[in-house]
């Protein structure tokens, strides 16, 4: 074997590599097992101990801390660790009618209109189908005369094209999208969860939205579908406030120490009167918000004059010897933070002056927080008695953003109102222009912001009245700049320094124009797995993986004896590489990426099988051990090649076009098709090189195996009418159920919502399906009672309803979650929703569209690689309506079935994903049959071609049935152990394999034979 060391070199670094990531994991895995000791069955102390670890070194090899080692672990997907799933889309309608001043323009208003609807229909952006809309109502007439507006005038001429338009239409449409997309993330990072995941839906106006762990479904839908909210307020000095924080920190100190009762009856009261955000849950972060409903304060600095002047030398001397309040073990600071409560989680904002003497710094920072304690700075800053100490007209605000290097602190920022009715002196609605620029000196960025006459008026004097003093940016209630006033600003145009990036600068000037060109974001799809649903995921993904695992590793042995052990190290190894690249791409391990990962297994069996089928062939030959495993190697690489190919081409296009757990299944197939290549090629060759070389006798069989399959002579050919009448039978039938019955459609294709409901006893669907029927009664008296079907155990049913799917109202989801339990909680049977999705009409089409075009653009990028490699166009033909042949029975299957089998044959994503499998399964088998077929061509060249073909077969079948019976025996533990979410998509698959094994020997080849043959008869004829 040539080039031994380069192969085991590379087998090194990338085994080093997978370790290294995958330590990640195992580190953290070990922190969160001592965190569930230590918190002995309290989530609260487990919260706690991983809060206290978050920057102590955990990882003392490579130097990280345990918030480091997190983030570079092997991400779950939220079926398997509970959590919430969100799609949004970007009303960009909304942004268009900003930018034309809201015109009532009756063409306007119609191609509006016009492309709302056309958008229910197609995958294009919104701003393609209001220029269809707009030539289709308007004629010839221009979009200028809608978009030259007063604010527009310096961006497009009053005469300019269309097309001018439409790029100044798309360039800030584009724009809004970007700075819906900052705010989104924004909210989604002070969120509080691990590992939120937030990113564009390329080639749309969509932002997929991943939470892990999230309980609260409203506040999240609250959170990401409010309209963003821009203002400019003024701001206290950091001298101003520090007194109130001191005395606010004694009069914590009281009441932790039970020396002050809190007043309870207080905090009732005021949460029905106040107007203060809601304090933060475990899910999220909320702000401190001190000025509604305060009722003032008596005290001065003067009052707190000897309290600020000895705590400040107490937190300096605390800053300055590096005390952590993460750190447990710190005996020290846990008597600093058991007398100074709130400063053991806020750090002022302090500097030693020239004299030596500590100070509260400048500006209107107040304090430092670490992200996981702003919760518990709100709590403290909610309480009425420590409310009651700060002046009315003060507010206490997060940064957007965190200010240090690693990104575990926000700054707390002072806000004075000064208004009666707690507005903000300026709002971003005066904003009419902001961009990313270059200052005059130094050419640093910074950015350029104009207002209309109303602004500027109101600016001046702001400007005017705080020179010298910070005036905040505020969006969301959170602070993204605090820029200091250095004069007053006439005119509207203003210009912000600072240390910007480019990129700083751009989000900045994008933040300014939320108020200009709103752009809110609304819920289309949605998907909702409790933690407990997730935990069962896993437990059963886990059990199907180690069985079918192990069923594959027996069977190896079984057939192929010692050399079977040998691909039994090259599949763990696979396994191995697989989950190391997982963990270093980030690529989140879903459930359905655990079939895929099963079904690699049975997959890349089938290289093995090639190559040892093939040194079998070569030792019955007569060929000594060495040559035999050299010729067996080069003989079986173009099947492998040609095989894995087709697979991986259905692997990318489902990569591709999938979204979800098509994609999830997608990325992990197509990362084990490239590992379990490289494994089967090299690692069972460097296997068989070294037993050879230590003189070990090299065998591929055993005792019982060792004549399988030998001089069997199956009259394929002969018989091939007989399949072809048993074929076009089976699909006639289907046929005939797809008229009569059709297909059991899921909410992906649909739209509409789903819900999966837990009850604690047995129930039927009859009485479910009527207990609900009272309660989705619409306005107009008509009855959309759920369709609800029985979901794996008898007491778990899955409740369907599109009631509601079309309101564009902000709470549609909960009204319709209200009605849902009305009708459940009337049963009167305890009862737990598992589950939710969500998916509305303009999503559904897309999935259907995606759907089609994925199973016709494999089939064209499969026929297109076969009429390469083979250089007929029959081979290509043949492989084609074998696919065919196996999608229509998969469907038929699935027609004749549904209603009568005890789970769930709904057509969904999953489908999808399964349809496209049995297609990249069936061509691999195809292929590799087709590969035989040419090699006995070329090699018999004198002898009738249907002979021959039917000679290839028999050949074959060693390979077919053991490749087959392999990947069968996984799915059937997939579908056996592997839960009740994936069991339609791996019934799907186990017909698909069965049937794609028969049509490659009994369909796809007989139409070659067919397809050749009369071309024979039509060239004897020219002749």
């Amino acid at each position: 074997m040539q080039n031994k060391g380069l192969i085991w070199t590379f087998i090194v670094l990338l085994s080093l590599a997978c370790l290294y990531q995958l330590s990640f994991t195992w580190v953290a895995d070990s922190v969160e097992r001592d965190a569930v000791a230590f918190g002995n069955g309290s989530s609260e102390l487990e919260e706690r101990y991983l809060d206290s670890m978050a920057s102590v070194e955990v990882y003392p090899l490579f130097g990280f801390t345990y918030n480091e080692v997190r983030k570079n672990t092997l991400n779950l997907g939220l079926d398997l660790k509970g959590g919430m799933n969100v799609t949004l889309e970007v009303a960009v309608a909304d942004v268009i009618r900003a930018l034309s001043s809201y015109s009532t323009d009756e063409d306007f208003v119609k191609a509006i209109d016009l492309a709302k609807e056309k958008q229910k229909q197609s995958q294009e952006n919104f701003v393609n189908l209001f220029q269809q809309s707009w030539t289709e109502v308007a004629g010839d007439r221009k979009l200028s005369s809608v978009f030259y507006t007063l604010e527009n005038k310096e961006k497009i001429d009053r005469n300019a094209s269309d097309e001018e338009v439409i790029e100044f239409i798309r360039s800030e449409t584009d724009a809004a999208f970007d700075r819906t997309f900052e705010v989104l993330r924004t909210r989604v990072n002070l969120f509080g969860v691990a590992q939120p995941n937030i990113q564009k839906l390329e080639a749309s106006d969509r932002i997929l939205v991943e939470l892990p762990g999230v309980k609260n479904k409203e506040r999240v839908r609250q959170l990401l579908q409010g309209t963003a909210k821009l203002e400019f307020w003024e701001t206290y000095e950091n001298a101003e406030v520090y007194p109130y924080l001191a005395q606010a920190n004694d009069k914590l100190n009281l009441i932790l120490s039970g020396e002050e009762e809190e007043d309870t009856t207080a905090v009732d009261a005021a949460s029905d009167s106040t107007v203060v955000e809601e304090s933060a849950t475990e899910d999220e972060f909320n702000l401190a918000d001190l000025s509604e409903d305060a009722e003032g304060s008596d005290s001065t600095l003067a009052d707190t004059a000897d309290t600020e002047s000895s705590l400040l030398e107490q937190l300096a001397s605390e800053e300055e010897s590096g005390s952590d309040s993460t750190d447990l073990a710190d005996q020290s600071f846990e008597d600093f933070a058991k007398d100074n409560p709130l400063f053991a989680v806020l750090t002022p904002s302090i500097y030693q002056n020239e004299q030596g003497n500590y100070t509260p710094g400048e500006g209107p920072i107040v304090g430092f927080v670490a992200i996981k304690d702003t919760a518990k700075v709100n709590e403290y800053l909610r309480m009425p008695e420590v409310r009651e100490l700060f002046p009315v007209d003060l507010r206490l605000l997060w940064t957007a953003k965190p200010y240090d290097d690693n990104e575990q602190f926000l700054q707390l920022i002072a806000i004075e109102v000064t208004s009666r009715d707690g507005k903000a002196p300026l709002e971003g609605d005066v904003i009419t222009d902001a961009f990313q620029d270059f200052g005059q000196f130094g050419g640093r960025p910074e950015i350029t912001m104009k207002m209309n006459a109303l602004g500027a008026k109101t600016w001046k004097r702001l400007t005017a009245d705080n020179v010298g003093q910070s005036i905040a940016i505020v969006l969301d209630n959170y602070v993204y700049s605090f820029p200091n006033v250095n004069q007053e600003i006439a005119g509207g145009i203003s210009s912000i320094e600072g240390d910007f990036t480019i990129e700083e600068a751009k989000l900045i000037a994008n933040i300014l124009k939320a108020g200009k060109l709103p752009a809110p974001a609304k819920i289309v799809e949605e998907a909702v797995v409790g933690p407990s649903l997730g935990q069962e995921a896993i437990s059963s993904g886990l059990n199907s993986f180690l069985i079918a695992l192990v069923i594959v590793l027996i069977y190896m042995i079984f057939y192929y004896g010692k050399a079977g052990i040998a691909s039994d190290i090259a599949l763990l190894a696979n396994l191995f590489f697989i989950m190391g690249v997982l963990a270093s791409t980030n690529i989140a391990l879903t459930l359905p990426g655990i079939a895929g990962i099963v079904l690699t297994i049975g997959i890349s069996v089938d290289a093995n099988v090639l190559i040892y089928e093939r040194i079998r062939e070569e030792l019955r030959a007569g060929k000594g051990a060495r040559l035999a495993v050299a010729d067996g190697y080069k003989n079986a690489y173009s099947s492998i090649i040609d095989a894995n190919v087709t697979t991986l081409l259905t692997g990318i296009i489902l990569w591709f076009f999938g979204t979800g757990p098509v994609e999830g299944f997608a990325k992990t197939l197509v990362i084990g098709i490239l590992t379990s290549l490289f494994s089967a090629i090299f690692i069972t060759r460097l296997i068989f090189a070294w037993r050879l070389d230590k003189k070990m006798k090299v065998t591929v069989s055993t005792k019982l195996t060792e004549g399988a399959f030998q001089n069997t002579n199956i009259g394929f050919v002969k018989s091939r009418k007989m399949f072809y009448i048993i074929s076009s039978v089976i699909i006639l039938l289907g046929i005939g159920s797809f008229v009569t019955r059709g297909l059991s459609y899921g909410v992906d294709f649909t739209g509409g919502r789903t819900y999966l409901v837990r009850f604690d006893n047995t129930v039927s669907t009859t009485e479910v399906r009527s207990s609900l029927a009272e309660s989705f009664i619409t306005a107009e008296g008509v009855n959309l009672a759920p369709e609800v079907k029985v979901f794996g155990e008898d007491n778990q049913v899955k409740v369907t309803t599109s009631y509601m799917i079309d309101s564009d109202l902000e709470d549609a989801d909960q009204q319709v979650e209200d009605k849902l339990n009305s009708g459940l909680e009337s049963m009167g049977m305890d009862y737990q929703i598992m589950s939710s999705q969500k998916v509305g009409p303009t999503i559904a089409d897309d999935i259907k569209k995606s759907a089609v075009w994925a199973v016709l653009f494999s089939l064209v990028i499969i026929f297109l690689y076969i009429l390469f490699r083979f250089r007929k166009w029959q081979y290509g033909l043949g492989a084609i309506a074998a696919i065919f042949h196996d999608v229509l029975i998969v469907l038929a299957v699935f027609s004749i079935a549904y209603g009568f089998l005890p789970f769930s044959l709904d057509i969904d994503q999953a489908f999808i994903a399964a349809i496209l499998t049995v297609v990249g399964y069936s061509i691999n088998d195809t292929v590799v049959v087709f590969d035989r077929i040419r090699e006995y061509l070329n090699s018999y060249k004198k002898r009738e071609m249907k002979e021959v073909i039917n000679d290839a077969l028999n050949s074959t079948l060693s390979r077919t049935v053991n490749t087959s019976l392999s990947t069968f025996f996984v799915l059937l533990m997939i579908f056996i152990f592997g839960g009740e979410v994936i069991r339609g998509f791996a019934f799907a698959l186990l017909v698909g394999v069965a049937v794609g094994t028969y049509s490659s020997l009994c369909v796809a080849t007989p139409i070659v034979v067919d397809l050749t043959k009369g071309k024979e008869k039509l060239e004897k004829k020219k002749k």
